[in-house]
């Protein structure tokens, strides 16, 4: 396991020295793939996912954008060991430009920073939301993926994200009360948008009978009082090396990539439907037209 120390001297080393060869994009592929990333409550592990995912699809060579859209408790910089000056606050403000706020993380991918202890993201307007939303318009075409971490339940700008989506990673526990909250995010998720692929990921399980026991209780519900239900991504399984990755400000998947949590984030990673997370039209020229 690599110490910050350690790690910092090969920072460099970790980052592309060129952006690497994108082939040229068609039309219909103009914007980027976006993923969203959300839980039915906190604790459940889902922001120190996210930072690892995009992590470990920059690695595979993607241009990568995290947007930490947790309203007002953002800790995704944190988790990344990065300081950004701005955050998705000043961009709703207008003061600064989605480009402008961006701050790169390990491996060269790029962090849109969410406000801390913000009123206004955590119960913006209508109107608010459109502006965020058409700012952040312009990311889609500077990126092959953009994954966005979402506060835990069930706020406006969630249910703006899950309706224009066409990938949901839905992190969940082991535990009966993370199941029914993330049970409850599953139903409103395909209220408002039936289309979508949903994945869910069992995390921080003490062994694959546990993990195996949730996700039975959940997929049963599911089909049970919705008649569908979401795909099973994988578990993570609990390990000390994530809280150590916590302490040192470091991704799991970098600094211990051979413990068991880092080995399972990797599986998450190569989901099949984020490579095809696109739709015929902007990820968020939807959203927008979702809150209308």
């Amino acid at each position: 396991m690599l110490n910050r120390f350690q790690f910092t001297r090969l920072r460099p080393l970790l980052r592309p020295q060129a952006p690497p060869q994108q082939a040229p994009r068609s039309p219909e592929n103009a914007s980027a793939r976006v993923v969203c990333i959300a839980s039915g409550k906190g604790g459940t592990g889902k922001s120190i996912m996210a930072s690892n995912l995009a992590v470990a699809r920059s690695r595979m060579g993607e241009r990568v954008l995290l947007v930490d859209f947790d309203a007002g408790l953002a800790n995704a910089h944190l988790l990344l060991g990065l300081a950004p000056d701005f955050d998705l606050g000043h961009v709703m403000e207008g003061r600064v430009s989605a480009r402008d706020a961006l701050v790169e993380g390990p491996l060269g991918m790029k962090l849109l920073s969410g406000g801390v202890g913000r009123d206004a993201l955590v119960n913006p307007t209508r109107r608010e939301l459109d502006r965020l939303f058409k700012a952040l318009r312009p990311m889609e075409d500077q990126f092959d993926l953009i994954i966005i971490d979402h506060g835990a339940g069930l706020g406006y700008s969630t249910v703006a994200h899950l309706a224009a989506t066409s990938t949901l990673i839905l992190v969940t526990n082991h535990e009966v009360t993370a199941l029914s909250d993330g049970y409850a995010l599953y139903k409103r998720a395909m209220m408002v948008n039936k289309s979508m692929r949903v994945g869910v990921v069992i995390n921080r399980a003490p062994d694959e009978r546990l993990a195996q026991a949730g996700w039975d209780r959940f997929r049963t519900a599911s089909q049970r009082f919705l008649g569908s239900q979401p795909e099973l991504i994988g578990w993570v399984p609990a390990d000390p090396a994530v809280g150590h990755s916590v302490q040192q400000r470091i991704p799991v998947t970098l600094c211990d990539p051979e413990s068991a949590a880092a080995r399972a984030i990797q599986k998450v990673a190569e989901w099949t439907p984020i490579d095809h997370a696109r739709s015929t039209s902007a990820f968020y020229d939807r959203a927008r037209k979702s809150l209308r």
